[in-house]
């Protein structure tokens, strides 16, 4: 039975077109080249990194984070770039008596910010800087189970993105649920590892109280 779901974040729980806008406007790339380059990126499969190599030689994105908060302009989301489902979703998951987790590929300062928005909302928050471990690496699946307080196969992980969530997750001994929104999963839904993986397939996620309660209840 599933017991557990943790969410990854960005275009999981955090619509990035505003953060990723002000990329482009850092590399003074318009955006909608930026925006194109991005998905041409991944629908190759390649890291989505590469799209700034594209454009700027050399780009070190850490480096380049940093560079921006001297600047005044630190990458930031706040609750109006939260998708309009995530509040009510987690809402019902709570009141259905499920443990809840947010642990995604994010930078400290990041941290910060989900749990300034999410503290009273999960029972987890953890970041891969956190960890020291970032996905698609085994080991930050471990350390998602071994913060969760139940067997691995009683948790559900939420992403957008077969490679970097659904399948490691898989391979961790978890259930998963792959979300349509955001770039990747717009790319990638209709591969067959999106059609075959995934114990459910979602278009928002308010449809996972329903799910997570029919799978359970076919499980006793």
């Amino acid at each position: 039975m599933i017991r557990a779901l943790v969410f990854d974040v960005g275009e999981c729980l955090v619509d990035e077109t505003r953060e990723y806008g002000t990329w482009a406007d850092w590399l003074g790339v318009p955006r909608h080249t930026f925006h194109a380059m991005f998905g041409g990126v991944i629908a190759q499969g390649r890291d989505y990194r590469e799209t700034f190599q594209a454009f700027r030689p050399g780009f070190d994105l850490y480096e380049e984070r940093e560079k921006r908060a001297a600047a005044g302009q630190p990458e930031s989301f706040g609750e109006d770039d939260l998708y309009e489902d995530v509040r009510p979703a987690l809402g019902q998951l709570r009141a259905d008596g499920l443990w809840l987790g947010i642990a995604g590929n994010q930078t400290v300062r990041a941290g910060g910010i989900l749990r300034e928005l999410f503290s009273d909302d999960v029972d987890l928050i953890g970041t891969s800087d956190d960890w020291g471990a970032s996905k698609p690496d085994p080991e930050f699946f471990k350390r998602v189970a071994e913060a969760v307080p139940f067997e691995v196969d009683g948790i559900l992980y939420v992403g957008d993105r077969c490679d970097n969530d659904i399948r490691p997750a898989i391979q961790a001994g978890m259930h998963t649920a792959l979300v349509r929104r955001g770039p990747w999963a717009t790319i990638q839904w209709d591969s067959i590892e999106a059609r075959e993986l995934p114990t459910f397939r979602v278009e928002g996620l308010l449809e996972l109280s329903d799910r997570v309660r029919a799978f359970n209840a076919s499980a006793r």
